[in-house]
This record gives structure tokens, C-alpha cells and sequence, in this order.
């Protein structure tokens, strides 16, 4: 048995113990894909095991995120610091290798795919990232940016719309820095794919505009390498290389067969493998010393590499000082801090609805933070996120940070969180609030992950008027609202949308859902840097103790703020408090929020146009809330706050009541 094929079958047994050690975990695709993975990390991607964060490795992306131990084994074949004793943790409380990679948490590991078909889009929103980059930095005579984007998926990935709708994006925009490999095994947990899944996928992709490629035996490295060489030839398409495989391959009982996807060989079984792998050895988790001496040799010329790049870029900081520092000051990302002491960030004299808000704000944002880079979901006109004076990236001007996205709202946000995991860029995307349930499994990931994605949602209750109730966000802030990690800010008017957006662009762990409003609102001059806070007093009682508390979030804070001068005139002292966000408010201090919303003062009403789920926590058992308890209806939005509460009569009757 060669040094390559000893390799390849450490790869297949590390995992294959692991799971079994573990009792749980999926062993048929990490043993039919471990030929091309070897090949792949062997051969053609650039990295360097002793600095994994170096800003011009290939990326390599596991969208097949249940084969996990095939990127372990890898990891610790290729040092990245997972030791033996990790993979014998696999899938156990704290370790370093959980059940599918996490972005973050394992030396290595690129992003947190989860759910099938994520890692594609992933990926395709890093070579995005990487052809942006590349148009801005590079010059004639030296490119500093010049990496590939690979991922590794499966079957499952394929069925899966997210990565249809990120594909189809990526053959518009001429990624030629990205390559796909599919393992294709014809096996889910269900049985054979031919019960749900008889396309001709290579068909399917050539119709996307990919470069399509295939290789009929999964064990045959040099057809793979030959097919890897030749995708990196084309330039001009993104390359998908199909790998027919055998899931599970090695297992004299279980091979090819559905009991190979998602559960233990079980240890006769492996005992039985080894057998026919001809693997001479008895010690479980053993590596050879072939093998550990033939990656020895690989890390060497790894090491080199980014050592040439270091020289590069020490020739370009010569010859390019601005540039260079420009390129530092990206991959810091910090350049929104500016906007703290900018006065005119922070003052504005109009009333508009928050969306018309949001566009003054991120143009004024635009201007000193260059790597913002964003779009909408063919929603621009409406969502008002176009930063002017900025081209649109495309496959002809890839210097362009303004993006089309189309109108894939999955995709887009799963890209997002690709671009901001490969560093460099502050990504933004946008869409109609209600369309936030189509984002929502990457909103997920982004909040899980500490990504700080910016999410621009419009139109964002019963205002969104004569569209319906299939348009009219109702349960929409309570969902994001309940995801942990995820911070919602809903600004009241002009003001509170600089706060937003400052809020959003300075986070660095959490992404940040910005939601904003058809209709008009009204400008308050007492709102501010105080929304920073989350929830902050607008207007206050005369007396030491409010008679009650008026609170809101977005264009209902206009019904508070007007609601104190009748609850005044008919002798009750408000306090109204402004809301945009109860997840920065829950960050201040218990000093802070008791000085907001004293415990003592049990009348409390909350109003908005949308579910009450939430507000409770806030209100008490003694408090009330104007809300939405169904969906809405297709009329002006005018018509539709007058029937269903919100107005200063009915915020005024409900006080009075408490």
C-alpha cells in the first residue's frame, strides 16, 4: 500500500472509530470522500497549518457538515492542534470536534454549515468576497488576493434550494475561483436517491453556467487531481467536479447501503474493514509514520507558500504604501467607530418613513467605511440600499460593492455569512420584513456563528398597507427576537436609524436585523445616541414616580410621545420610553434598566403594531399592550392602524384603564 493510499485509509478508520466510540455520527461519506479530500488538502489548497487565520489561504468548505470526522482526521493529520484525544472526544460535552464543525470553535474550520446545502452558498459568497477583494488590491504586478474557494458536498446539498438559488448566482457572476466537489453516492437515509432524486445534476449546472466535470471512481486520485488541475484552468466559470463514490467504501456489509449514511459501523464491522482495506495495523486511532513523514513534507512546502506571499506583500507595502495600509485597515474592520464623534451622522431635520432614513444614513456610513459591500434581494428601490456613487459588482466589474443578489433571500443571507467569514468585508443585505421566514435558517447561523451581518428589513408591520396579509409582518420581531444572539433594532424615527446603523456596524459579535418602516414617523427631538442603550426615556413624568409607562418600538413611539400631552391634560403623569431594541437594553446595567423601567411603577403599556409575544417581560401582570392578535388585512395602511388600535385615542384609553 503507497504513502497516498495509507493516508486515505487513516482518514477512513480515524472516523469511522471515532463515531464508533462515540456511538453516534455519520461514517459512510467520510469514507467514500476521503480520496478526494486527501487530494485535495495534499495537492492543490493553500494553507498553512501553523497559521490557519493567514489572510491569503484557499478556503475549504464542508457543506456536508455530518461528515465532520473527515475534517478532523484531516485537521490532525495536517497538525492544526487537534489531538488523538480530540478524536476520541468526538461528539462529547466540550470538546473540540461537536457533531458538525463550528466556525470558531475548531482551529480550521471556515464556517458552521449546519444544514445541507449552506456550505454552497457559503462558499460562493467567499469567492465573492475573494473576486472583490482581489479587484480592489490587486495590481498589475502583484496580486496579494489570489485564492480559491473550495467546497465539499453531497447528495443532500443538492437537493436543497439554498444551494440551487447560491449556484445559480455564482454561474451569473463568473466565479472561476470556485470549485465544487460533489460526492456523488446515490445513498441519503432514506435509501436510494432515485425515490426523490433523478436529475441529471451536471446537466443542471452547465444550465447555471458552471464548468462541469466528472469522475466516475471516487478512489481514482489521479482523476480527481486531473479534474481539480483542470477546473483551476477555467477562469471565467465556477467548476463543478462530480465524484461518483461509494458510501460507506471499505465496509465489506455495509457499503453502498443507506445503514452506512448516518450511524456506527459498529466494532465487528470496522474489525471487518480494516480486513479489506489491507490496514496491517491493530492499534485503534493509529497513524503511520509514513503518513505523519509524507505530511511532514507537505506542511514544509505549505510553510513556504505563505512565506512567499509574506515577501509579496512586503514588495507591495514598498511599492504600494497606501494600498497596503488601506488593505490592514479592511481586515481590522473597524472604520465605523468614526462615526461616534460625526456630527452630521447624527443630525437630521426631516420626518421620512425609517426606510427613506436608513438610505441618508448608510450613504453617510458609505463614505467612511470603503469595504461596506451589500444589496438586497431584488428589492433595492424599496429597501433604499444603494450606496451611491458605488458600482454594482458583477462578473465585468468585480470592483463594484453594491450586489444584486436577486431575488434569492436564502442564498443571500448564507453568502452574507460566507463573506464575513472570509474576512475583509462588512456585509449588509436587505429585504421585506416578512421575508425575513425565507432567511431565516442563516439568520440562525449567523447569530450562532458571532457574525456581525447587518440585515436591512423594510416594510415592517400593517403599514406595509395594501400588499396584505401575506406582506404585513406580524410574528416576524417576536421570531428574530427569540433567537439568541441576534439583535433587533426597530427605530422610531430618523434619529434612532443613525443609532441603528452605527449599532450594527461597530458589533463584531452578532449580526444585527435593522427594521424599518413604510410610512412616514415622526422626528423626535429627544431621540438619539440614547437608543444606543436599547430602551431609553423620551418624554418623563413630572413627579418622582410615573403614574404609568408608555412604551414602543418603531412608528409607534409617535403614538406614545403624543399620547403624554392627553394623558397630562387629563392629569396623568407618563413616562414615555422608547424601545428599539430589547436586546441592548438587556446589555446595560441593572442600575440603568431599573432607572428606565422601575420595578415599582407596575402600570405599563406597550404598543406595537405586530404580535405581543415578548413584551411581557416588560409589562408585568399589571401591564397592558396594544398589539396585533391576527393577521392584517389589504387596505391603506392609515385605515388599518385606525382599526386595529393604533392611535393616540385608543394609546390614551388604555392608559386611562391601567
Amino acid at each position: 500500500m503507497n504513502t497516498e493510499q495509507l493516508a486515505i485509509n487513516t482518514i477512513r478508520l480515524l472516523s469511522a472509530e471515532a463515531i464508533e466510540k462515540a456511538k453516534s455520527g455519520h461514517p459512510g461519506i467520510t469514507m467514500g470522500s476521503a480520496p478526494a479530500a486527501y487530494t485535495l488538502w495534499s495537492k492543490f489548497l493553500k494553507h498553512n497549518p501553523e497559521n490557519p487565520d493567514w489572510a491569503d489561504r484557499d478556503r475549504f468548505v464542508l457543506s456536508a457538515g455530518h461528515g465532520s470526522m473527515l475534517l478532523y482526521s484531516l485537521l490532525h493529520i495536517f497538525e492544526y492542534g487537534l489531538t488523538i484525544d480530540d478524536l476520541k472526544n468526538f461528539r462529547q460535552f466540550g470538546s473540540m470536534t461537536p457533531g458538525h464543525p463550528e466556525y470558531g470553535h475548531t482551529k480550521g474550520v471556515e464556517i458552521t454549515t449546519g444544514p445541507l446545502g449552506q456550505g454552497v452558498a457559503n462558499a460562493v459568497g467567499m469567492a465573492v468576497a475573494e473576486s472583490h477583494l482581489a479587484a480592489k488590491f490587486n495590481t498589475d504586478d502583484i496580486k496579494i488576493v489570489d485564492h480559491y474557494t473550495y467546497a465539499l458536498c453531497g447528495d443532500g446539498c443538492m437537493m436543497e434550494g439554498v444551494a440551487s438559488e447560491a449556484a445559480s448566482l455564482a454561474g451569473t457572476l463568473g466565479l472561476g475561483k470556485l470549485i465544487l466537489l460533489y460526492d456523488s453516492n446515490n445513498i441519503t437515509i432514506e435509501g436510494s436517491t432515485d425515490i426523490a432524486f433523478r436529475e441529471n445534476v451536471g446537466d443542471r449546472f452547465r444550465a447555471y453556467g458552471w464548468h462541469v466535470q466528472k469522475v466516475d471512481d471516487g478512489n481514482d486520485t489521479a482523476a480527481i487531481a486531473k479534474a481539480i488541475e483542470e477546473a483551476k484552468k477555467v477562469s471565467d466559470k465556477p467548476s463543478l467536479i462530480e465524484i461518483k463514490t461509494i458510501i460507506g467504501y471499505g465496509s465489506p456489509n455495509k457499503a453502498g447501503k443507506p445503514s452506512a449514511h448516518g450511524a456506527p459501523l459498529g466494532a465487528e464491522e470496522i474489525k471487518l474493514t480494516k480486513e479489506n482495506l489491507g490496514w496491517p495495523y491493530e492499534e485503534e486511532f493509529f497513524v503511520p509514520d509514513e503518513v505523519r513523514a509524507e505530511i511532514s513534507d507537505i506542511k514544509k512546502s505549505l510553510r513556504a507558500k505563505e512565506e512567499q506571499w509574506n515577501e509579496l506583500f512586503a514588495e507591495y507595502e514598498k511599492k504600494y504604501p497606501e494600498l497596503a495600509e488601506e488593505w490592514k485597515a479592511w481586515q481590522e474592520n473597524d472604520f465605523a467607530k468614526a462615526l461616534y464623534d460625526d456630527e452630521d451622522f447624527w443630525t437630521y431635520n426631516e420626518e421620512k418613513a425609517t426606510r427613506e432614513s436608513s438610505e441618508i444614513v448608510l450613504n453617510k456610513a458609505a463614505k467612511v467605511v470603503p469595504n461596506l459591500f451589500g444589496g438586497s434581494a431584488d428589492l433595492s428601490p424599496s429597501n433604499k440600499t444603494v450606496m451611491k456613487g458605488r458600482e454594482y459588482f458583477s462578473k465585468e466589474t468585480p470592483e463594484g460593492s453594491n450586489f444584486h443578489f436577486g431575488i434569492r433571500e436564502h442564498a443571500m443571507t448564507a453568502m452574507a455569512n460566507g463573506i464575513m467569514a472570509h474576512g475583509g468585508l462588512r456585509a449588509y443585505i436587505a429585504g421585506f420584513f416578512v421575508f425575513c421566514d425565507y432567511m431565516k435558517p442563516s439568520l440562525r447561523l449567523s447569530a450562532i456563528m458571532k457574525l456581525p451581518v447587518v440585515s436591512v428589513l423594510t416594510h415592517d408591520s400593517i403599514g406595509v398597507g395594501e400588499d396584505g396579509p401575506t406582506h404585513q409582518p406580524i410574528e416576524q420581531l417576536a421570531a428574530l427576537r427569540s433567537i439568541p444572539n441576534y439583535i433587533v433594532f426597530r427605530p422610531c424615527d430618523t434619529n434612532e436609524t443613525a443609532a441603528g446603523w452605527y449599532a450594527a456596524l461597530t458589533r463584531k459579535d452578532a449580526p444585527v436585523g435593522l427594521v424599518f418602516t413604510r410610512q412616514k414617523t415622526k422626528l423626535l427631538k429627544e431621540s438619539g445616541k440614547n437608543a444606543l442603550k436599547g430602551a431609553y426615556i423620551v418624554r418623563d413624568s413630572e413627579k418622582e414616580t410615573p403614574d404609568v409607562i408608555l412604551m414602543a418600538s418603531g412608528s409607534e413611539v409617535g403614538l406614545v410621545y403624543d399620547a403624554y400631552d392627553v394623558l397630562k391634560e387629563k392629569g396623568v403623569d407618563a413616562r414615555v420610553v422608547s424601545m428599539p431594541s430589547f436586546e441592548l437594553f438587556e446589555e446595560q446595567s441593572d442600575e440603568y434598566k431599573e432607572s428606565v423601567l422601575p420595578k415599582k411603577v407596575t402600570k405599563r403599556l406597550a404598543v406595537e403594531a405586530a404580535s405581543d409575544f415578548g413584551w411581557h417581560k416588560y409589562i408585568g401582570l399589571d401591564g397592558d399592550i396594544i398589539c396585533m392578535e391576527n393577521y392584517g388585512e389589504s387596505g391603506p395602511y392609515a385605515k388599518l392602524f385606525e382599526k386595529y388600535g393604533f392611535t393616540v385615542e385608543n394609546v390614551v384609553e388604555h392608559a386611562l384603564r391601567l
